[in-house]
């Protein structure tokens, strides 16, 4: 099982930007705790702070992964071009964030890309990471791009 986790802009900051919202550990550090946890699964983690990077990512593997987690940080909010390419593929897609979004301002209560996920899960710190990557797991897909409607 092959699952991508796609982590958005300012992302490569965590441990050290806002601990107070987003705690104090790096993905980097969290990410082997997650390889450990899910042997039967082939973890793989891609960070960019742009957007068309974010996008050819999910291009690239969203026909041929078993999922994707996507964290896609700010542009949740504002980019129409990343709800469409989660729309677009075949993988799907579960969307995390370290904060409850419900919690924070008003305009982080606004996801673009929700409507296109298989679900969302927030609030959890890196924890969330792995509740999405647990999902993943539990669907034992017969085979590469299966679709939750």
């Amino acid at each position: 099982m092959d699952i991508l986790i796609l982590n958005g802009p300012n992302l490569n900051l965590l441990g050290r930007r806002e601990p107070g919202i987003y705690g104090t550990r790096s993905f980097d550090d969290f990410f082997p705790e997650l390889e450990t946890a899910f042997p039967q699964a082939t973890l793989t983690h891609f960070q960019s702070n742009h957007e068309g990077e974010l996008l050819d990512k999910l291009h690239e593997i969203g026909f041929t992964h078993h999922g994707i987690v996507l964290n896609a940080g700010g542009y949740t909010h504002t980019s129409v071009a990343l709800a469409d390419a989660v729309a677009a593929i075949a993988v799907p897609v579960v969307e995390v964030h370290l904060s409850n979004l419900h919690a924070r301002e008003d305009f982080r209560q606004k996801s673009l890309l929700g409507k296109n996920c298989a679900g969302s899960i927030s609030g959890f710190g890196l924890e969330s990471y792995r509740l999405a990557v647990q999902w993943f797991v539990n669907q034992q897909p017969k085979k590469v791009g299966f679709r939750v409607s």
